[in-house]
Parts: C-alpha cells; sequence; structure tokens
C-alpha cells in the first residue's frame, strides 16, 4: 500500500476539522450507521465546547489502495509551538483559508513554517457557499502571501480547490456546489510526494507529540524517519546535542486507524508511530538504536511570553467546592502539564504555596486552569505578566502582529484606543462589506485585558487577531485600568437592599444571596479610587415599615465575567479565586490594614 503524510493547516475557524470529518465520511473510516459526533478529531471537552483544536492530532484514511496520514493542526498562535513540530512528520500541506476572511495571520505563521521547510501547498479555498464568498480576490491574496513569505518557483505553482467543508465536496471552479471530495483526495494522491525515506539504514525517529496513558505511561508519536523498528526492540533517547538521555525499550507500537490508536508488530522508515516503554525521552528527542550516535536535527521550542502565578487558594470559602487544594498536588499537576506540553514552563515561586507558569498567551493558559478546574482544583491566580529580555540595547519586550476587522465608523475607536497601548499601525485597507481591517505591531503587555474592551468598543462586531512577532525595545508605561473596585467589608451573604443603595456606586458583579467575604471585589467603582462597602446592611426594621415595600427593588442584572475575562481584569494587588463551581475577584491581602501597608511599601518602592 502507497503512503502519503499530509498535514492541514490554516487559521482558527476557517475549517480543518469539519473537512476531516468529510475525509473520513467518504473514504469509508465510519461505517455508513456509525453515529458520529461532529466535528469528531476534536476529542476533549474544551475543544468541543470552544469550537477550536487545541491538541494536535494524528489519523488516517484509505483511499483507493492509499493510506493518507492526516494530521489535523491547532489553528491559534497560543498553540504554535504544536504546528511547528508537526510540519517535520509531514511531507505536503493543505492550506485551508476562508473564501470571505481570506489569508488572517496565523495563516501566516503555519504557511511561513510549512515553505520554510520546502513543503509544496495545496491551496483549498473553504466555505465557497458562503454568501459573502469572493473567492478570486482570495486566491490572489493567497499567491501574494507567497510571495511575502518568499515561497519558490515550485512552490507557487500550487493546485487550488474550492470547497465546502461542511457540504462534503470540492472542484476546480469555483462555481461548483455540489459532488463529493474525489478531487482533493485524487491531488493528495497525485501532488503530495510518497516519503522518500531510507528503509535499509538504523532507526530513527524524532519525537514530536507527547502524551501519558494511565496504563502505558508516557507514548511519543512521530515519522520513522529511518530504519525499521520491531515490538521489544532495544531503543534509546538522544536530546538535541546528541547526549544519552534514557535507554528502554520498545513495549509497544502503535499506528493511527482512523480515530484510533491500533497496536502494530513493526514499522518502518515512512510511517507516523507512536511508541511506549521510555519515562524520560520528551519532544525534539531522537528516538533511536542503540548503536546510533546522530540525533535528528531539531527546531528549537518558541520560550514562553507570558507568566502567570498559580498559588494555593487561600480565601475564607477554601476547600468548600473542590477537593485538590494542597500545593502539593497542584505542584505535581503542573510538572505533569508541563511534561506533555513542552510550551509551558512551570518554577516554583518565592513561597512554596505559589508556581510561577509560562505559556505562550493567554489563550493557552486560560485553557490549563479551565481543565484544572473541572478536576477538582481550586486555586489563586495573578494577573498575567509579560516575560522580558535583555537584549543588546537593553530591555526587550515582546512584540504581537494584530489584525482587525471592524465596521468602518468604529476603525477610529480602535485606532485611539491602540494607541493609548503603545501600538503602531503598519496597515489599513477597505475590507469590502464596510469593513476595514487595521494591522498593528503593539508590545503584549498592551494587550492584556484588551479584548473585551474591543468587543464592546465595537458593538461586538469586530474580529481580533494575534500572532507573537519578536521581541523588541520596551515601550515604557502603559496605562492599565481605569476605575477603581468596590470591596466587601463583610463576611455573608449579599443582601439586595444593599445592593440597591449601592448601584450608584458602580457596576455589580454579584447578586443578592452571592456568599461574600472581606477583601473580595464586588463590583466596579465609577470613581478611580477602590471603596469598601457594606453588601450585607439591611433595612432598619421598624412598626411603621409599610408591607411589600421590600418587594419592589428592582436591580440592574450584575455583570458577570467569564474566566478568561476576569484574569484579564485584575490588577497587580488583585486575584482571582477560581474553584469548580465559581469565579471570584478578589484583593491579594483581604484585611485592610494589610492592603494599606502593602500599598505605602509598593509606592516607596
Amino acid at each position: 500500500m502507497t503512503l502519503r503524510n499530509v498535514a492541514i493547516i490554516a487559521h482558527v475557524d476557517h475549517g480543518k476539522t469539519t473537512l476531516v470529518d468529510q475525509l473520513f465520511r467518504q473514504s469509508g473510516t465510519f461505517r455508513d450507521n456509525q453515529r458520529v459526533e461532529e466535528r469528531a478529531m476534536d476529542s476533549n471537552d474544551l475543544e468541543k465546547e470552544r469550537g477550536i483544536t487545541i491538541l494536535a492530532k494524528c489519523t488516517s484514511v484509505e483511499w483507493n489502495g492509499t493510506r493518507i496520514n492526516i494530521v489535523d493542526t491547532p489553528g491559534h498562535a497560543d498553540f504554535g509551538a504544536e504546528v511547528e513540530r508537526i510540519l517535520s512528520m509531514v511531507d505536503g500541506v493543505i492550506l485551508l483559508v476562508d473564501a470571505a476572511e481570506g489569508p488572517m495571520p496565523q495563516t501566516k505563521f503555519v504557511t511561513g513554517k510549512a515553505l520554510s521547510l520546502g513543503l509544496k501547498p495545496i491551496v483549498v479555498v473553504n466555505k465557497i457557499d458562503r454568501p459573502d464568498a469572493r473567492a478570486a480576490e482570495v486566491l490572489d491574496e493567497v499567491f501574494e502571501l507567497f510571495l511575502n513569505l518568499e515561497a519558490n518557483d515550485e512552490q507557487l505553482d500550487f493546485p487550488t480547490l474550492y470547497a465546502s467543508g461542511r457540504a462534503g465536496y470540492a472542484g476546480t471552479t469555483d462555481d461548483v456546489r455540489s459532488g463529493d471530495l474525489t478531487p482533493l483526495f485524487e491531488e493528495i494522491v497525485g501532488h503530495v510526494p510518497e516519503p522518500q525515506l531510507d528503509k535499509a539504514g538504523e532507526f530513527k525517529m524524532l519525537a514530536t507529540l507527547l502524551d501519558r496513558d494511565p496504563f502505558l505511561g508516557r507514548i511519543l508519536t512521530g515519522r520513522v524517519e529511518s530504519g525499521r523498528i520491531d515490538v521489544n526492540a532495544p531503543i534509546k533517547a538522544l536530546d538535541v546535542h546528541g547526549n544519552l538521555v534514557e535507554d528502554g525499550r520498545a513495549t509497544k507500537l502503535f499506528a493511527f486507524r482512523g480515530l484510533e490508536r491500533v497496536p502494530v508488530d513493526s514499522a518502518e522508515a515512512g510511517d507516523i508511530i507512536a511508541i511506549a516503554g521510555l519515562v524520560k525521552a520528551t519532544v525534539s528527542n531522537t528516538i533511536t538504536e542503540p548503536a546510533a550516535a546522530e540525533p535528528i536535527a531539531a527546531r528549537e521550542i518558541d520560550p514562553p511570553t507570558l507568566a502567570m502565578s498559580f498559588a494555593v487558594n487561600d480565601s475564607p470559602y477554601a476547600g468548600r467546592d473542590g477537593d485538590k487544594v494542597q500545593s502539593r498536588v497542584i505542584r505535581d499537576r503542573l510538572e505533569r502539564e508541563a511534561e506533555t506540553n513542552v510550551a509551558i514552563r512551570v518554577t516554583t515561586a518565592h513561597d512554596n504555596d505559589a508556581f510561577e507558569v509560562a505559556g505562550r498567551g493567554e489563550l493557552q493558559l486560560g485553557v490549563l486552569i479551565e481543565t484544572l478546574r473541572r478536576e477538582g482544583f481550586e486555586l489563586s491566580i495573578s494577573r498575567p505578566r509579560v516575560l522580558f529580555r535583555d537584549g543588546p540595547g537593553g530591555r526587550e519586550e515582546p512584540y504581537e502582529t494584530v489584525v482587525v476587522d471592524v465596521d468602518d465608523e468604529f476603525s477610529g475607536t480602535v485606532i485611539d484606543k491602540m494607541a493609548l497601548r503603545k501600538a503602531e499601525m503598519t496597515d489599513m485597507r477597505p475590507s469590502g462589506g464596510g469593513k476595514t481591517r487595521l494591522t498593528f505591531s503593539a508590545p503584549s503587555r498592551g494587550l492584556i485585558g484588551y479584548h473585551g474592551e474591543f468587543l464592546s468598543d465595537t458593538r461586538g462586531t469586530g474580529i481580533m487577531n494575534r500572532l507573537f512577532e519578536k521581541y523588541g525595545p520596551y515601550k515604557g508605561k502603559i496605562e492599565g485600568r481605569q476605575n477603581g473596585v468596590l470591596i466587601s467589608m463583610e463576611k455573608g451573604k449579599a443582601v439586595a437592599y444593599a445592593l440597591n443603595a449601592l448601584e450608584d456606586r458602580g457596576v455589580m458583579f454579584i447578586s443578592p444571596g452571592d456568599d461574600l467575604y472581606e477583601g473580595m471585589i464586588i463590583g466596579e467603582n465609577a470613581k478611580p479610587q477602590d471603596l469598601e462597602v457594606n453588601p450585607l446592611k439591611s433595612k432598619q426594621l421598624t412598626n411603621f415599615r409599610a408591607s411589600g415595600k421590600d418587594e419592589g427593588i428592582r436591580l440592574t442584572p450584575p455583570r458577570r465575567m467569564s474566566l478568561e475575562q476576569a484574569i484579564a481584569y485584575i490588577q497587580d494587588d488583585e486575584l482571582v479565586e477560581v474553584t469548580p463551581k465559581v469565579v471570584r475577584l478578589r484583593k491579594r491581602f483581604l484585611d485592610p490594614h494589610e492592603r494599606k501597608r502593602e500599598s505605602r511599601k509598593m509606592e516607596a518602592a
């Protein structure tokens, strides 16, 4: 059976996973009567809820005697570390571009990586059935992108297909509205080369994905670059410099068949497989036979740019919702995460009850926190901070390319807000349909917490995409949140009468009956200062109280924040308390006297 290894790359939400679903169905991977969920490759709960791919996954389909190994990659920049490594396993890429949106920042990022590896892309203009599709212009934009990324002549001579992943058809002209995906299967077999690797040489495989299994331990996935391996054969792992990591045996070998990981007895050059049996080997290590000395050249993983502190929950309500509250349990779980997710780095903070977790962006760390709370953890999370580094000209900070699509009427507001955050506009052009596309180069520091404000400013119609660009010169102080907060001075349940009296002070985050404690943030002050208030105050009872008067209290609905919004909202002296059931905002120091002492110390410093 002939073999093809191909990755599907695209910007987030351009339809990669939906297209893979249809490739499964039309290749006969699923039985006709088999019940399969939509976006079958998005297997964990968070992927299903958010509609994004977080983890890269391998699968395979058979079509007319050819096995096609397909890798579905994440489209979001925060998970870019996955994309870079995965491309080394394949011989071709399917570049999926939305027929209306065209190439976006992540399209540029993943395409640049693919072209630099010499891969020849097949361009699929997806969602061709959208009413606002503009296929011809999008194709021109893709060609322009390839030129900007210095594609060679062979790469510029790319085949183009027009498709609807959801409806399951593809064709060579942009007026196609029916059929199946046969043209895409034919293009993969005809355009993507068969792996040209040394099947007779010594066994070598570069580990590109790392997974854990409760029974088998570490499972390393990669493509066999040369030679052959059998189950129980002796193997060893080398790091990128050729140093020995460990010796072991290949206790289990797995190949990918549809959505399943199937045990096999052997594998040879070109096959994408998973190996169990090693306990220390990790991503970018070379798995090889004992006699080999040279590792496969591996790409360095981009460094983390953002860090947060994960600490033990020490609020008065700690331990009520979750069963994993001790620092030892939190440390073990974070170290396990860092093992399998190489883009995350965990270090112990100054006090042993807190851990510094560094990653590639707010979304990546937000997904980790959400995963932990669902597992029963309780945590106190600090405000995200960017990681600076020392450069030739002094302190440097991470910058991001920000591409914003907004209605024309809101473009002035967005430009003003981005200027306040020290961003420089690098491009502005109409994108059709009364919209403008703005491109900025902005320090990551200024973008923390901006997304919610951006959605408010654009009445929910704006789309913002961000991508790590470079480390550049420090831009100086950036103003943070303009408003102070309302802080509870009592512990107990919130009272409607008290909240009604506080409505003039600002926006509430809580409802009557919510559990509160001293030092908890219950709302946003209309003024810049923090204000301590009593949300538990009840009405004085007298003989003259008219019956039915309290029923007339009508409160404005509170502003409820999601986990990501809460993390983005807080300042340096505040924390987010995260439990399996609630997300609360609080001051770092709950006692008002302690807060004042710390505030004076900070001013003196």
